[in-house]
């Protein structure tokens, strides 16, 4: 768990966990950076299991901003920037 962000941390795998047929396979890995805000900035690196990246991006990439949408809202919680970035 993220100790910059254990909100959007959270919110961000229980999301990709119930979009993803292998919940196993769902990891975050959480990357520190350096921000303008107080709390500073994260970025969250997804990987999901082999072939089921699509699901997680959805028709013209509009789950993956949905996703993307909901994390910073849990990020601003814990006074964080937070990016998500999908990887294959």
């Amino acid at each position: 768990m993220s100790e910059q962000s254990p909100t959007a941390e959270a919110m961000c795998r229980y999301l990709v966990s119930n979009i993803v047929d292998d919940t196993e396979a769902v990891r975050i890995d959480a990357v520190a950076a350096d921000s303008g805000r107080t709390g500073g900035a994260v970025r969250f690196d997804v990987q999901v299991a082999q072939g089921e990246m699509g699901r997680v991006i959805g028709k013209r990439g509009r789950v993956a901003q949905s996703i993307r949408t909901l994390v910073r809202a849990a990020g601003s919680r814990d006074d964080v920037d937070v990016e998500v970035e999908f990887v294959d």
